[in-house]
């Protein structure tokens, strides 16, 4: 946990996505790259983004909500929408309402949190950014988006696809000029159509103040169901994840027979003793099999994570999806490289199995990411986990350790000696200058060994090395480090990527 009072923001290999209030008084914002964002507020602790952190923490909000407001839908972790024209009738005032969202959510979850009314998800949207009322009627509507940029246009994406596409939507029309969602409103519909296809007419209507889909003007079709039992009852998240994945993929199918999309999304949880839970999604686009899963994941962390004041009373025994707001979405036909493999289908299938015995975590997959040295270079994600980067790999990184990258690096460093002729330790002075040619590497045996070591304990003198490369990170602040890197030969081992801290020398990595 960190302290209320300290800047804190969230980021992913773009940039800022969120910032506390303290880190928006100190200049961040939203969209900036993190070293701007350190430059202005250097005590900035930094988080990387985390989806079901997100969902598990929001989760006793949305519950918080529910107390006043009916017909909840969770756009992404950390905002919901609802038709407000009813609970303003109930509590006399918008500014009633408002005052009582606050209030409900500060006393039963110690949270603050943002509340804004408006005509349109968008207006509505930035009106709870700002924590405004605008009041309703076209005008007031046009006069509050019309000043606004138009990357706002990417709050209201809420899959994969449709972020990629409005910030592509977004990159052209600031290219035309149009950089105020005002501009992009006063266009004709028949020229955006022209122009900017399908996704641009979303958009148009946003940027006008309209909910992105218009009313429908025939009978919308059947909802898509698909339901299991959980035998035996699950009382942790990842085992009911395991049968959600499954489910999610199972209801992706079918509405790929019928060429449907959704619009949201239904969770329904029944307990043992009778109970049920339910909870609505809402999503933009054609979503994924994965991208349903991750929202099914996420709001059975939220339920099952033991952090809900309204927990689940008794393990779950039945899980069901239901899409809703479904409308044609076209026929649908293979990937432009035809079908997937069989070996890949196969292989898939192998890994939720031993998900479903091990964990989510159970099996993971290495994703590459930008980084000074190989360690940094490459995380780890959950098999079925969107395999993004934090970090981009093709942004500059003064100071990286010089290609060529060792193929093996250890999952824990293995310490080791690095000598000179005299037997003295080599050392790197603050400027990167070794005290010596190193001469030998010297390989203690482990202490208790668990696996096949990367090097054999021993004393193996060098036939060539190089280096040393400094690398010196966040040296403004507690968290910095200083380390240099070596490349050495030895003769009898492979060779070897060495890091030296504090005094003390390491293997990085193994070059096969």
């Amino acid at each position: 946990m960190v302290d209320p009072q300290v800047p804190v923001a969230v980021h992913d290999n773009r940039g800022v996505l969120v910032a506390s209030a303290p880190a928006r008084a100190a200049g961040v914002r939203r969209g900036m790259r993190r070293r701007s964002a350190q430059q202005l507020c250097p005590e900035l602790v930094l988080l990387p983004t985390d989806p079901v952190r997100d969902a598990r923490a929001f989760e006793p909000l949305v519950q918080a909500v529910e107390t006043v407001v009916a017909e909840v839908e969770v756009v992404r972790p950390g905002m919901v929408v609802f038709l407000a024209r009813g609970p303003v009738r109930h509590v006399g005032s918008e500014e009633g309402l408002a005052e009582l969202l606050v209030g409900t959510v500060a006393t039963e979850t110690g949270a603050e949190c943002q509340v804004g009314l408006g005509d349109g998800l968008l207006a509505a949207m930035l009106a709870a950014r700002a924590g405004v009322l605008v009041p309703a009627g076209a005008e007031a509507t046009a006069a509050f988006l019309g000043g606004q940029d138009v990357g706002a246009l990417a709050l209201a994406a809420s899959t994969r696809q449709a972020d990629a596409e409005t910030a592509e939507l977004v990159d052209l029309l600031r290219r035309l000029g149009l950089r105020t969602l005002g501009a992009f409103a006063r266009l004709e519909t028949g020229d955006v159509a022209a122009r900017f296809g399908t996704r641009g007419l979303l958009a148009h209507r946003l940027a006008r103040g309209l909910d992105a889909r218009p009313p429908a003007t025939r009978r919308p079709e059947d909802d898509v169901l698909a339901a299991t039992e959980l035998d035996p009852p699950a009382a942790r998240a990842d085992v009911a994840a395991f049968a959600a994945r499954a489910l999610a993929e199972q209801l992706t199918e079918r509405m790929l027979r019928r060429g449907v999309l959704c619009a949201r999304l239904q969770v329904t949880a029944r307990t043992e003793d009778g109970n049920e839970l339910v909870r609505t999604w809402s999503l933009d686009g054609a979503p994924t099999a994965a991208e349903l899963t991750d929202r099914v994941r996420w709001q059975l962390e939220g339920w099952l994570a033991g952090r809900s004041g309204r927990a689940p009373s008794a393990p779950l025994t039945h899980l069901e999806l239901a899409a809703q707001e479904v409308s044609p979405a076209g026929a649908v036909q293979d990937g432009l490289w035809g079908r997937s493999l069989r070996g890949q289908v196969q292989a898939g299938r192998a890994a939720l199995r031993v998900q479903g015995l091990l964990g989510a975590e159970g099996v993971l997959v290495p994703v590459l990411q930008g980084g000074r040295d190989p360690r940094s270079g490459a995380r780890l994600v959950a098999w079925g986990d969107d395999p993004a980067p934090l970090r981009r790999p093709d942004a500059p990184w003064p100071g990286q350790v010089p290609a060529p990258w060792p193929a093996t690096v250890p999952s824990d460093p293995v310490p080791v000696g690095l000598v000179d002729a005299a037997g003295a330790t080599v050392r790197v002075d603050a400027r990167g200058r070794a005290s010596a040619a190193p001469a030998r590497v010297v390989v203690p045996a482990p202490d208790r060994p668990e696996g096949p070591a990367p090097v054999a304990a021993g004393e193996y003198p060098l036939l060539a090395w190089a280096g040393p490369w400094p690398v010196t990170e966040r040296w403004w602040s507690a968290e910095g480090r200083r380390r240099a890197y070596v490349q050495v030969v030895p003769d009898g081992a492979p060779a070897l990527l060495l890091a030296v801290e504090r005094g003390a020398w390491q293997v990085e990595g193994v070059y096969d």
